[in-house]
């Protein structure tokens, strides 16, 4: 059992357990939690395939008041991780078992029960992963030395969606970078050297902007009297990055009142296949 933590948020705490990659259920989960404006903590326990390893993860969730999320097929291993968890008061969702059981009736055929089945260990698979560790490396304006050897670049202003989108493209198998745009600094020039075809704006509406970053300084505890919530300045930032954008050539995505996914497959569309080193059309 491997154990590996997204600290990037903090606040309520998720667990995806999972007899393979976890891949499955961090998707499911970062797709859920995108409808809220709360914060949350991710841990992903990966190759749990025993009965002690069941019992370590719920005794750290017990511990941490975190919610469950499981993609396990061995039916032992799912009972007694129900049982424990019932009797240590710990919140569990089953994310494939209600699937796999319909699927069963409707096709009158056993399930193989055989864990790691989702994700065998293919060329894909391993690109996917590269891709998920570069994400994790170039986001927010990290590692900017490096960010050529991006397949997409997302820049926008502060809480518009850049680290969630960079890393369900990851997952996708996109190598991703993110860079913020920050007031009264030019933007990187590592980003501004790339070719237009790989990089994309993201923008908002202001008052749906206002309100995550009002929610985000409450949660924060900071001061609610900053720029960073000022409407005019709201205002001045998103304009100056729209013009940014235009300037560049960049291909802008308004990312308001839509899911993570959503506004993924609107990238990949605009983008076409990973990893094929070409620029789309525009």
């Amino acid at each position: 059992m491997t154990d590996s933590t997204d600290s990037s948020r903090e606040g309520m705490t998720v667990f995806v357990v999972s007899d393979g990659t976890g891949d499955t259920g961090s998707a499911a989960v970062r797709a859920a939690m995108v409808q809220f404006g709360e914060p949350w903590r991710l841990r992903v326990f990966r190759d749990t395939r025993s009965l002690s390893d069941v019992r370590r993860v719920l005794e750290k969730a017990q511990e941490a008041n975190a919610i469950v999320v499981f993609s396990l097929v061995d039916g032992g291993i799912v009972d007694a991780l129900l049982r424990d968890a019932e009797a240590r008061g710990v919140v569990v969702v089953d994310l494939l078992g209600p699937l796999i059981m319909k699927v069963a009736q409707r096709l009158h055929v056993e399930p193989r029960h055989q864990p790691g089945l989702l994700h065998g260990f293919s060329d894909d698979y391993f690109k996917r992963v590269e891709a998920v560790e570069f994400a994790v490396r170039h986001d927010d304006g990290a590692n900017l030395h490096t960010l050529h050897e991006a397949d997409i670049v997302l820049t926008g202003v502060s809480r518009t969606s850049k680290t969630p989108l960079s890393m369900y493209l990851a997952q996708r198998g996109y190598k991703t970078g993110n860079v913020p745009l920050i007031p009264g600094l030019e933007p990187p020039k590592e980003l501004l050297e790339l070719s237009a075809w790989r990089v994309f704006g993201l923008t908002v509406d202001p008052g749906t902007l206002l309100s995550v970053r009002t929610a985000r300084l409450r949660t924060m505890k900071a001061p609610s009297s900053t720029s960073y919530t000022d409407p005019d300045h709201v205002m001045l930032e998103l304009d100056r990055a729209r013009r940014l954008f235009r300037s560049r050539g960049w291909r802008t995505i308004d990312v308001s009142g839509r899911a993570v996914e959503e506004n993924a497959s609107r990238i990949v569309e605009s983008f076409g296949p990973p990893n094929d080193g070409r620029p789309s059309p525009s």
